[in-house]
Order: C-alpha cells, then structure tokens, then sequence
C-alpha cells in the first residue's frame, strides 16, 4: 500500500487540476468533511440562505398574500417543475413539483393503472425498491383492484404479459447503485400494452434520463438528493404529453381543479402536468428549491459532465479501495460496468454499521444500510479527487483494525 499512495494521491491532484467542474465547488457550504452522502441529502448551496430570506422577510413578511401573485407563488409548482424537466431530458410543461415523492409515487401508479388498457390487473414492482415504492405500491393495488408481483428488473421483459397494467421501477437501485436499462424497460414495458413508472430517485441531477426520448409514461423523484434542495425538499412528477388529457389522479385537490377559486363542488381537473398538483404549496421548501437549481444554469454544468465527472470519480475510488483496504476485507456490490452505475459505491462488509461509525467520526461520512452495506454518494457539483483518494486511505485505516 505505501508503494500505492505517492501515486494515487498524485493521480488524484492531477486529476483535481483538469476538473472543468471544479469550480462548482464554490458555489456550495463544505467544510473539511469528505461528504459522500449526497445521496441522501445534498450540500447546501450558497446561494440559497439569502433567497430564503428575502422569501420569508420579503415576500412573506412585508408582500403577504400579494406574493401569491407578485411574488410568482401561485406558479412555483410549473415553473420550477420546467426547471427541472431538462434535467430529466424532458420538454417543458410535463414536470410539476410538490408533495413528497412517496404522494407522487401513489399518484403515479394509480394514474397508470387508470391509463392502462381495460382488464388489465397486475402491477409489477421492482422486488428491490425502496421500501415505500412497495407499501404504496399494495395500496394503490388494493385501491384499483390489482394484485402486485415483485420481480427483477432484468426479469420484466420476461414477465410481462395481457393482465400487466403499470410496471413501478427504479432507475437506480439505492442499495447497490445499480443502474438499470431504462431505455430497453421502458420500450418492453410499452410494447406489451402496459404504463410505466419510473423512480427517479438516485438519478435525477447525476445521469442522464432521457424521460422523453425512450418514451416513459409516468416518472416520479425527490429533490434533496443529488438537485440538493434541502431535507425535506418538494418531489417532482413527471405527466407525459400524450398522457395528460386521460391522467386522472387518485388526489383531486383544488389546486389541481381547472378553475381553483371557482370553488365548485363538482371536481373539473385543470389541463396539462398541472392536475398532477393537490393542495396548497409548501413555498419556503419550494423557493429554495428553485434557488438550489440556479447552480445548472451555469454555462460549465450540465448533466452530460457531471455523468462524465460521475464515472470518473467512482473509478478513481474503486481502484483506489481496491489499492488500499486489504484483500478480501470488503465486497464491492456495485457495477463495475458504467452502463450499469450510477453515481454511488455500495461496499459489502459484516461490520459496516460500526465502521461507517468510525468514518463518520474521522471526517468522511457516508451511510450504513443493513444488514451489511457501506454506502458512498459521489456529488460532481462539490466533490475531487483528492477527496475520493483520501476517503478510501481512511476506510482502509478502519477496516485494518483489530476486530
């Protein structure tokens, strides 16, 4: 390992001088921690404080209800939904954003089965989604009077048939990082008669989606992971065009009614991605949202070279765990392919809820999922190299102790 390290730490520091992304660092709060967990919550954007106060003194404390209108409130949901569409490789005016993803994911799935041929009865699920996409995915069955199958992703073309209504999967498996062909699922999910709905999780604001491209029907996400918008932040959900007119959702809310002040007892849903919304918006959470946003406005960021950036700084750190942490002492779960990662390493290993405690406590915070795996998120917009190469030393002193 002493041998390795002169190297890869020079390698890091070349590869940290040619980062075209590297200037994004500074447009983000980071202190001295290694942070590979923005795929679980995003690093705050400098930007966003003074927005929020200007939201909150301004707009809230002196403009009051006018805000609704002079402070564009009332179309938040829209506007920032067509700021996150290209993300998604999404024309305007099919994205709208609020609620959490759990509500949009409900939303979606009996949207689907609602959109699907007559007759049809079975909802397919990834059989390794996260927890909620499965629970809700019950009850949007038992609301439509579907039953549910988990199966594999790769076993979807070969499961499919007459009775599948919508098919629920996840581009990215939040696990392992695996990335699933979203591209060859989606077309075998429409040619067999079927709606798709895909979670966008672990993807949005890391790869590129191609929602419009390779003909999703449905797609759903949250905004806190990799589009750093805050905990808590509004989820966004995606309407095809062609979809729109027929997508009846299972939470007619006023904000959704075609003429919302009209306030009329028969329900009339608006047109557009617009019937996708419900209630009244959370605007504080909202606006700093839109504010996160700003950082893919600028003319050195874009998706294709934070994916670029992605697979370059994953790579780094799989050769360099493999340098460092002594042989056999962990199993990388993720891909190796980058046609089949996303931006995260899932690292397999007995003790990693202890040792993910130590890492934290040494400076480099990832997350633990049980039973048995180390999780690292690897942000482009904030994250080098030489931080990657560095993690990995610390993981290797770690995984070095005496059990």
């Amino acid at each position: 390992m002493s041998d390795l390290l002169p190297d890869l730490s020079e390698r890091a520091r070349k590869l940290d001088a040619a980062d075209e992304l590297a200037a994004v660092r500074a447009d983000f709060v980071l202190d001295d921690v290694i942070y590979l967990d923005g795929n679980s919550l995003g690093a705050l954007p400098v930007n966003v404080p003074g927005a929020v106060e200007d939201v909150v003194r301004r707009q809230w404390g002196e403009l009051r209800i006018r805000s609704w209108t002079e402070s564009g409130w009332w179309t938040a949901p829209e506007r920032i939904g067509d700021r996150i569409a290209p993300l998604l490789g999404a024309a305007a005016g099919q994205v709208v954003v609020g609620d959490s993803t759990s509500v949009n994911v409900f939303k979606a799935l009996v949207g689907a089965v609602r959109l699907a041929p007559e007759g049809r009865d079975e909802i397919l699920v990834d059989a390794a989604t996260f927890p909620t996409d499965g629970y809700i995915a019950e009850s949007a069955a038992r609301m439509t009077g579907c039953t549910v199958r988990a199966v594999d992703p790769g076993a979807v073309p070969d499961s499919l048939g007459p009775r599948t209504a919508a098919v629920l999967l996840n581009q990215v498996d939040y696990r392992t990082g695996r990335l699933h062909d979203l591209p060859a699922l989606t077309a075998a999910v429409r040619a067999a008669g079927a709606v798709s709905v895909w979670d966008l999780c672990h993807s949005a604001g890391a790869l590129e989606v191609g929602l419009d491209a390779h003909g999703v029907d449905l797609a759903v996400g949250c905004t806190y992971k990799f589009l750093n918008g805050g905990p808590g932040s509004p989820a966004y959900l995606y309407v095809r065009a062609e979809h729109q007119e027929r997508f009846d959702s299972p939470l007619p809310g006023w904000n959704s009614h075609a003429e919302p002040f009209g306030m009329r007892a028969a329900y009339e849903p608006a047109d557009g991605a617009v019937r996708g919304r419900v209630g009244t918006p959370d605007i504080l959470s909202m606006l700093a949202l839109e504010a996160a946003l700003d950082v893919w406005s600028r003319p050195d960021v874009s998706v294709a070279a934070v994916r670029a950036k992605s697979l370059a700084l994953t790579d780094f750190f799989l050769e360099c765990v493999a340098g460092y942490v002594p042989e056999g002492r962990v199993e990388v779960v993720t891909p190796a392919a980058h046609a089949e990662r996303g931006s995260q390493v899932a690292l397999r290993c007995a003790d990693a809820g202890e040792v993910m405690g130590r890492l934290i406590a040494a400076g480099v915070v990832g997350d633990f999922r049980a039973p048995d795996v180390l999780r690292f998120g690897f942000t482009p917009l904030y994250l080098g190299f030489a931080e990657v190469e560095r993690a990995a030393r610390v993981l290797a002193g770690e995984l070095s102790r005496p059990s």
